[in-house]
């Protein structure tokens, strides 16, 4: 029944809820300067790297993400599975983040919360835009929509954060902002540009106008999501000095890139990479790691209800970037579970079913098969689910964390 409603008339029910949240919590955003992250891929990191660089200069901070939600010291992870919450949850804990006397809330802002008016009537102080790429296509249909969408966050925006990186970066920098920053890892006319840019095996450095910064986040799009910190921190005139500092005492980021220790030495890496754009710059980045010639094994797999379209090009890129392939099941909400993974299996290049490549539903078994076939210096890579703590098939949640269950069948 519900899929037979139309979005415009649910977004109405959404509209009712916002306004009522606002009313009864008093527009709490009012009173804290709130900073939105929003794009396809790197939002939270950017948003664990923004509330450092805040913390560090002496703010005291509120954070809401995919991955976890903060006020001031207290930390506690997000199960809900939504990168942002319902607009009375927002609201809610936009009041929390007011009366712990923070100075800053940051707020990562899906395409979906501002279509739905989840995040209406939040005064945002300033708008960050960390890409836009394929995603989420099932529910905004086409890019131009999708990017649409993503404007709202920009028009009525103080000061805006743009990467200069992405495609058609200008569609978010034409607004009445009063202030605009714009960063790159190559495009000179940004104000904020990487320099002297270097991407080891267990960092990466890069400096910005003669101040050097390091980072124990390895990639580009590591890099990408520190200068949109950086530009943050920028426009609220926090010192080099203070940034650079923030920025290398964040060790990980849960299920970003995340190793997981074993002794086995194999490399074991996790990662959310849910988006086509996503694998190429992970595999890309991992093969410049590998420089043992370490065999990739990998796992991964679709979410349901999802942009069915992206999942044979996923297929292929892992395909064509891992020497082993294991297609599994991830979140298939109503969905049939095998059905994904054989949409997924359809974009598969240059690989032998038995030999190369398995199909196997049960993600455990996946990841123990791919163990099974780690030897020492190779690479194992789970992605699709990154930090999360629940599955989700059909109605029901159960319990699950891609890390644990490695863990587990290490131990076995």
């Amino acid at each position: 029944m519900k899929k037979l409603i139309p979005q415009s008339i649910k977004n109405l029910y959404h509209f009712g809820q916002a306004l009522w949240a606002n009313v009864y919590f008093g527009f709490p955003s009012k009173k804290i300067k709130v900073i939105g992250v929003t794009g396809t891929n790197g939002k939270t990191t950017t948003c664990q790297m923004i509330a450092k660089i805040l913390e560090e200069a002496g703010f005291q901070v509120a954070m809401a993400s995919t991955i976890n939600f903060k006020i001031g010291e207290e930390f506690w992870v997000n199960k809900t599975k939504f990168t942002t919450l319902s607009a009375f949850a927002v609201q809610e804990f936009i009041q929390k983040a007011v009366t712990g006397k923070c100075d800053y809330l940051v707020l990562e802002t899906s395409s979906h919360s501002l279509d739905q008016y989840r995040v209406w009537g939040v005064d945002y102080d300033m708008a960050v835009m960390t890409n836009v790429t394929r995603e989420h296509l099932d529910y905004h249909h086409t890019m131009e929509k999708y990017r649409k969408v993503k404007k709202k966050l920009f028009a009525k925006t103080k000061k805006i954060v743009v990467n200069l990186d992405m495609e058609k970066p200008n569609e978010f920098l034409e607004n009445n902002a009063v202030k605009k920053i714009t960063y790159s890892l190559k495009n000179a006319e940004a104000n904020i540009l990487a320099e002297n840019v270097f991407l080891g095996l267990i960092e990466s450095r890069f400096s910005v106008e003669g101040k050097e910064y390091r980072l124990n986040l390895l990639g580009d799009f590591n890099i990408e999501n520190a200068l949109a910190a950086i530009s943050v921190g920028t426009l609220e005139k926090i010192k080099p000095e203070i940034m650079a500092e923030a920025l290398e005492r964040i060790k990980e980021v849960p299920g970003r890139l995340e190793y997981v220790p074993n002794g086995r030495k194999l490399k074991i890496i996790i990662d959310y990479a849910v988006t086509p754009d996503a694998l190429e710059k992970l595999y890309a980045l991992l093969k410049k790691l590998n420089k043992n010639s370490g065999k990739i094994i990998a796992v991964f797999g679709a979410c349901g209800e999802r942009d069915r379209g992206k999942r044979p090009m996923m297929g292929e890129i892992v395909s064509q970037n891992a020497d082993y392939v294991i297609v599994t099941n991830e979140d298939p909400y109503d969905e049939d579970p095998e059905q994904i993974i054989d949409e997924v299996v359809a974009g598969i290049k240059n690989k032998e079913k038995g030999n190369n490549f398995w199909k196997i539903t049960d993600r455990r078994e996946a990841i123990h098969k791919a163990l099974h076939l780690a030897k020492e210096g190779d690479f194992v890579v789970v992605t699709g689910k990154g930090a999360e703590e629940t599955m989700a098939i059909g109605k029901e949640r159960i319990p699950w964390n891609d890390k644990m269950v490695i863990q587990e069948e290490l131990e076995k």
